[in-house]
């Protein structure tokens, strides 16, 4: 058992991500994934909270014998050795490769005729899904849509700079709402020359001399007019996706309905597809606490009571380094909506989508593994396409729209 620590202040932030049961970056087959970060402002605020947050009634009980499989942590953004909890989140949570590989097979399947080279990603938080998307083909596009600027300018300075020289311009980054996604706001990247090497310190003396300020604002009335996303020539997407189960986040059918026809509206004439994943099962619906360690870090997946008549819970996401012997407590919390299959299908074809595929794979049982080594449990389990499909303890689910 750990030391009790007292209840720390955190500042409240926007960033999405929860479980995700997981998936391995090179072939999709891990344990527990938990979701990416996401935003939107119609749902009540993503918040690092210890304010609207109850302290736990007890202290984790975390192994320091790690033996997990994923590599270190190494941040050279990390500020008094502490590691950035973006880079923590995508060390632990996200499997880009495997989502992308899914990505271009339902393309194929449901559209073929081409390979798909424009992709746009909402909730994209630090936009892990889009530059690796990026790396996969040097024709490829990307749109990334956040409300959480923290993380988009995260990516700018640290996930943008490893795609290679071009990624800059291959990639447009918006901050702004998904439900009315032409009024976001293209966040200007500071040159490339500048984010290269940048480190935390070399971003403070930047803030301070007025460079960060001035690229991430456009400076005037007319050029933030020309930076809103209607007036930014973009290509027809091939895919839009929605991961990490960002679509919780808004807890209305209407709003869902609505961005499910903004995300329709952007796709090529020449048809395309929408992705977005869903989880569920018998342990979905009540109290759960889920961990898994890696080398250096053990990653804690925590939801509270489960409120049937809302179909509304809390997520909240833990960090423990062993390194600092630090504890992160509600590193990212969330109030969601746990949607079911049949309603995100009607809703979909109710935005135009012109047919719905599912995509499901049963998880392991989280009453006999509440704790994983790594990413080194269920790499026999696949995704397959499914019409009718058994109860579960847990299942996670791919859903397709196809326009």
């Amino acid at each position: 058992m750990g030391k009790k620590e007292k209840k720390q202040k955190h500042q409240r932030n926007q960033h999405r991500g929860v479980l995700n049961y997981c998936q391995d970056e090179e072939d999709d087959n891990s344990v527990f994934k938990l979701s990416q970060p996401y935003s939107s402002s119609s749902s009540p605020p993503r918040v690092s909270l210890s304010d609207d947050a109850k302290e736990l009634e007890e202290e984790e009980d975390f192994d320091d014998d790690n033996n997990g499989e994923k590599e270190a942590v190494n941040d050279e953004t990390a500020s008094d050795d502490m590691p950035s909890k973006f880079l923590l989140y995508q060390h632990s949570v996200q499997s880009p490769k495997g989502d992308i590989s899914y990505l271009q097979k339902f393309f194929l399947m449901y559209v073929g005729g081409r390979m798909p080279l424009h992709f746009q990603e909402d909730f994209c938080g630090t936009a892990l899904l889009s530059t690796e998307w990026l790396r996969s083909d040097p024709r490829r596009t990307a749109v990334g849509l956040d409300l959480d600027l923290e993380a988009l300018q995260w990516c700018i300075e640290n996930n943008i700079p490893k795609v290679g020289a071009d990624g800059s311009s291959r990639i447009s980054l918006f901050h702004g709402n998904v439900l009315q996604p032409l009024q976001s706001k293209l966040v200007i990247s500071i040159p490339q020359e500048l984010i290269s090497n940048i480190t935390l310190a070399d971003n403070t003396q930047l803030q301070e001399s007025g460079i960060l300020e001035a690229k991430s604002q456009a400076g005037s009335a007319d050029q933030d007019y020309k930076c809103i996303k209607r007036n930014v020539s973009l290509p027809a997407r091939d895919i839009v996706c929605a991961f990490n189960y960002s679509s919780c986040c808004l807890h209305k059918r209407a709003d869902l309905v609505l961005y499910f026809r903004h995300a329709h509206s952007v796709l090529s004439a020449k048809g395309g597809i929408f992705v977005m994943d869903l989880y569920g099962g018998a342990s979905s619906e009540h109290k759960l606490r889920l961990q898994r360690r890696f080398p250096n870090f053990t990653y804690v997946w925590e939801q509270a009571d489960f409120d049937i008549i809302e179909r509304k819970t809390r997520i909240s996401l833990h960090f423990h380094l062993k390194k600092q012997q630090r504890k992160l407590r509600h590193a990212f919390s969330y109030s969601w909506r746990l949607w079911t299959l049949p309603e995100i299908r009607d809703c979909l074809e109710e935005a135009g989508f012109q047919s719905v595929h599912f995509w499901l794979r049963q998880m392991p049982d989280t009453t006999e593994f509440p704790k994983t080594e790594g990413f080194g449990m269920g790499r026999d389990l696949r995704y397959e396409e499914a019409t009718s499909f058994p109860q579960q303890d847990a299942w996670n689910a791919y859903i397709v729209g196809v326009a």
